[in-house]
């Protein structure tokens, strides 16, 4: 059985706001901000294992203009 749900991730980058949907098991703030990352092009997708512990920290992603990262549920 598939426990996967829909979450919307909204964030602002470079003062213009975005948004989009995405499918996961579960969601935390610090993955948020790693696929607004993605989505905003600043970080690169995890391939493999091991390239999940080069992800950016909160404090670059800021200053390479993603902030005000949130998420919910998308059947709310």
């Amino acid at each position: 059985m598939n426990s996967s749900k829909l979450f919307v991730i909204d964030y602002t980058l470079h003062g213009t706001p975005k948004s989009f949907i995405i499918r996961q098991t579960s969601l935390n703030d610090a993955t948020a901000w790693y696929w607004a990352g993605c989505d905003a092009g600043v970080e690169r997708i995890a391939r493999r294992d091991r390239d999940a512990a080069k992800k950016l920290s909160r404090a670059d992603m800021e200053k390479k203009g993603v902030t005000n990262v949130t998420w919910r549920s998308a059947s709310t």
